[in-house]
C-alpha cells in the first residue's frame, strides 16, 4: 500500500492548482507508484495470484485514464508520461 506521505507528494507534483487531488493526471501518479509497489511485491512472491490480477486491474485502470488524457490535450499527456516514465 503507498504511504500517505508518498500520495501526498504525488499529488502535490501532479496537481494543477492546490484544491486539485483527483484529476486525471493525479490519478496517474498514483496508479503508477501503486504499480511500482506492486511490482516489487510480486518479484518476491511469485506465487501471488491475486497480487498480479490487482496488478493487472491497475494497469487497466491507468490505461484507460492515459487514453483520456491522450484525448483532451496531447502535450499534457506527453508531458505526464515524461515525467512519470511510462512507456507509451
Amino acid at each position: 500500500m503507498i504511504s500517505a506521505e508518498k500520495k501526498t507528494a504525488i499529488v502535490k507534483d501532479l496537481q494543477k492548482d492546490k484544491e486539485d487531488t483527483g484529476s486525471a493526471a493525479v490519478q496517474v501518479g498514483i496508479f503508477t507508484e501503486r504499480i511500482k509497489e506492486l511490482t516489487e511485491h510480486l518479484k518476491e512472491n511469485k506465487k501471488d495470484f491475486a497480487a498480479r490480477r490487482g496488478l493487472l486491474q491497475l494497469v487497466g485502470k491507468r490505461k484507460r485514464l492515459l487514453q483520456y488524457i491522450a484525448a483532451q490535450d496531447g502535450q499534457v499527456y506527453l508531458d505526464l508520461i515524461k515525467k512519470l516514465g511510462v512507456r507509451r
